[in-house]
């Protein structure tokens, strides 16, 4: 294949992964803006205290965490064994239905329990189709770039992330102009709805994309199943991955998701309008950086870049939530967007720095493992438990402990982290080509 032709691919394929992850993520973004601003009053009972509605909201939340492993393993067996497209397809059709239907469900007040046990299955839903959806999407842009070329690729399929909070929180945001009264009653539901204009879309763009080179190339695992390869062989970097993770997949939601809830505590007393303005501000600062930081990983080592960012992050952490209460616009715009700006660099490069910690063999199955793992332990849990330790201590200053304290598990585990490179082929692809601080 010739350079233009192989360029040409990888432009398609991350392409397709940035608009694949945007509409997944744009669907799961949807979800945690709502359980942050309605959910607690509407799928829970009328009088319930307003932290203890929101943590109940956040628990339906981290029941899609605790799935997303479980689509791992199970699209991770479909996209190593029949290819990474087709699981992709089937992944974006089952988070589209499920968002859809969220947005036609009854609340509590209508069928009482059955609400939120209804939203709980569909959350589950959701959590089970981002479990075989990002591995896919990074996979395909990773594995049809260029060595050289690697991280700035995989960086489409992180684009994903902050588009699709953008979509979410901007919609949040004009809905919001309504009244709390009208978002409470109806407004929330329209998000729901329009997901499936947008499934449509992306099935249509991910059927017309080649299966990856890699996959077409790579051998089957002697031990059938690639999950048990993958446990067998992978387990070490698989633990070095999830201890990687904190911050781009837990810290994330505690930028976003906990701080929208914790802004417009009557304790603070932030308008939710401010706070989805400030957090969309952000969507765009945090898109518009996620390539040049994936770029910048290909030129001066994905890792490097990475730990960089995520130092800064644990700079910011104290200054992020302090600054709610400052009464200052302005200011909260500034500091908002300059979080957003570094978690940038925490997460753009990822995809590339996981894609390439396991050889060709059963990858699809490892990193999908590696991710969603994290994504339980870490994004599930660290809204529920930050609530919680908001509401007992009455004060911030534990949750930007543990956002510091995640910061220092990611570099600690980076600085170990193998990397692999796919050029030599999968039969001489055994070896790391140089620890993963160095590796470009």
């Amino acid at each position: 294949m010739t350079r233009h032709a192989q360029s040409r691919k990888a432009r398609k394929a991350g392409i397709a992964a940035f608009v694949g992850t945007t509409i997944e993520w744009y669907d799961f973004y949807v979800y945690a803006t709502a359980a942050s601003l309605v959910f607690g009053s509407v799928f829970f009972p009328e009088g319930t205290d307003r932290l203890t509605g929101i943590a109940a909201a956040f628990a339906t939340y981290a029941v899609g965490f605790f799935a997303r492993p479980l689509g791992g393993i199970v699209f991770g067996h479909i996209g190593d064994r029949f290819g990474r497209r087709s699981a992709l397809v089937i992944t974006l059709t089952m988070m589209g239905a499920a968002t859809f239907l969220v947005g036609l469900l009854p609340t509590y007040s209508g069928v009482g329990v059955l609400a939120p046990i209804l939203l709980v299955l569909l959350r589950f839903v959701q959590g089970v189709a981002v479990g075989g959806e990002w591995g896919g999407a990074v996979l395909m842009a990773v594995e049809h770039a260029p060595e050289g070329k690697k991280t700035f690729y995989g960086g489409f399929a992180q684009l994903g992330n902050p588009a699709g909070a953008l979509l979410s929180t901007g919609l949040f945001s004009l809905l919001s102009t309504f009244g709390d009264g009208a978002l409470k009653e109806w407004a929330w539901r329209v998000p729901f709805l329009l997901s499936a204009v947008l499934i449509v879309i992306g099935v249509l763009i991910r059927l017309k994309v080649e299966e990856s080179p890699v996959f077409e190339a790579e051998p089957e695992p002697d031990e059938g199943l690639p999950l048990t390869y993958a446990l067998k062989t992978n387990w070490k970097p698989i633990l070095l991955g999830i201890g990687t993770l904190p911050i781009a997949v837990g810290g994330y939601y505690l930028v976003t998701t906990f701080i929208t809830a914790y802004a417009t505590d009557p304790s603070v007393g932030l308008s939710e309008t401010v706070v989805l303005n400030a957090l969309s501000v952000a969507a765009v600062v945090e898109l518009v950086a996620t390539l040049g930081v994936a770029w910048l990983g290909d030129k001066l080592g994905r890792v490097r870049v990475v730990i960089w960012g995520l130092a800064a992050v644990a700079v910011l952490a104290t200054p992020q939530f302090l600054v709610v209460s400052s009464g200052s616009t302005v200011l909260i715009f500034l500091v908002f967007a300059a979080m957003r700006l570094v978690m940038a660099a925490t997460y753009g490069p990822v995809a590339a720095v996981l894609a390439q910690m396991f050889r060709p063999q059963a990858r699809y199955t490892s990193i999908s493992v590696t991710y969603q793992v994290a994504g339980a332990l870490f994004g599930g849990l660290s809204p529920v438990v930050s609530t919680l330790m908001f509401q007992a201590t009455d004060s911030i200053v534990p949750v930007i402990v543990l956002l510091v304290a995640m910061c220092a598990l990611s570099i600690a585990c980076l600085l170990k982290a193998p990397q692999y490179t796919d050029d030599a082929g999968p039969a001489d692809s055994g070896t790391p080509t140089a620890p993963a601080s160095t590796v470009s």
